[in-house]
């Protein structure tokens, strides 16, 4: 029987204790992540279309849940193939909450913040950590099990260079992880970090066919062939691939045949869609965007300090909102001036796309000035 390498008191292990309830612990995370306020914001920020004029196209809460589906179904797949011991309601948990950290306007805002910090290091899943654990709930964090922190910091998708994933060697040390090469310390961790690749690449094609930024005829006939051409064929066909090809062996991978089609894919999308030109001018703007608010806040901050009452002073709803941020978020970041660009990444990457628009529009735009008859 294959199942996780470590005994379950570390992977139940929380930052604070708390008193059991009926609820299976990993259940209980679920909830915990869905009632959060930054899972809740994750309906307005979308996935590779900044702000779109369609309510069809692909939102980052969506994502979320084709990624907790897509991971349980795995999970119920191997397990009842008579090899496996997993549990879908971990991985549900950790689909859930890996991009609760995502910044507005997908990507491009991850690039985006990650430039205004260096040498700091803006990842959206470090961040996903961050906010499960330190932001969340005005400082006081959500307080999941080890097992789903360590799934959501290690879950990024991106890697198409390993097909065969294991858990790490030893339990992670989550606050010490800076970036993306460190394997999660569980299988389901594995399955999410897969699970991700199957949910946005089929997901993006869809909403580009809708922009019109390819035909489903302009994706590779090999492609269309062994995989499929819309989300719920690509879906279908690379997650029972995954079940069937790790049943009877010690790793999660996919069949050598689909993970290569599945890296044609990835390919396609990205010089076809995420390069396009029109989302290259998009990205520009998105890029201009968030430097300016950056400039904005540290030249706000530069003045008022943690003076909260005097950031009325700019008559800018901006001012006051960000003011109220920091206020709530003491415990976060001790007034301590060394924490203001820290600070400022937190705000910025916990907006939705279309509020972060108008506060570029409240910050641009000049205050209108009142006269009295």
């Amino acid at each position: 029987m294959i199942k996780n390498p470590f005994p379950n008191e570390i992977y139940l292990a929380r930052t604070h204790a708390h008193t059991p309830d009926l609820r299976d612990e990993y259940f209980r995370d679920q909830t915990k992540i869905i009632h959060s306020l930054p899972f809740r914001r994750l309906k307005h920020k979308t996935q590779v279309f900044f702000a779109p004029n369609n309510d069809h196209i692909c939102t980052r809460i969506e994502h979320v849940l084709h990624v907790a589906t897509i991971a349980a179904t795995i999970c119920r797949g191997l397990n009842k193939s008579g090899n496996w011991e997993l549990s879908e309601d971990m991985a549900y948990a950790i689909g859930l909450g890996h991009d609760i950290g995502h910044a507005p306007f997908g990507h491009e805002g991850e690039r985006a913040i990650d430039a205004c910090i260096r040498p700091k290091r803006f990842l959206h899943e470090l961040n996903s950590y961050r906010v499960v654990e330190h932001l969340a709930n005005y400082g006081e964090g959500l307080n999941l099990t080890f097992a789903v922190k360590d799934g959501i910091i290690c879950h990024c998708g991106e890697d198409f260079a390993n097909n065969k994933l294991r858990p790490a060697d030893k339990p992670n040390d989550l606050e010490k992880i800076t970036g993306r090469n460190q394997m999660p310390s569980t299988y389901e961790g594995c399955i999410v970090r897969l699970s991700d690749k199957i949910a946005y690449l089929g997901r993006d094609i869809e909403d580009a066919i809708k922009a019109d930024l390819i035909t489903t005829n302009d994706i590779p006939k090999n492609v269309r062939e062994e995989i499929g051409t819309s989300n719920g064929e690509i879906i279908n066909t690379l997650t029972l691939d995954l079940i069937n090809h790790s049943k009877d062996k010690d790793f999660i991978g996919f069949s050598d045949d689909k993970f290569a089609l599945l890296s044609q894919l990835r390919t396609f999308n990205y010089e076809r869609i995420y390069h396009n030109e029109q989302m290259r001018q998009r990205k520009e703007t998105i890029d201009k965007c968030i430097r300016d608010l950056f400039d904005y806040f540290r030249t706000i901050f530069n003045r008022y300090g943690f003076d909260y009452e005097a950031y009325a002073k700019e008559g800018k709803n901006t001012a006051k909102s960000f003011a109220n941020y920091m206020k709530s978020m003491t415990k976060v970041y001790h007034q301590d001036p060394a924490q203001i660009d820290t600070a400022i990444a937190d705000y910025i990457a916990g907006m939705t796309d279309s509020f972060a628009l108008s506060v570029m529009e409240d910050v641009i735009l000049p205050n209108s000035i009142k006269f009295f008859s």
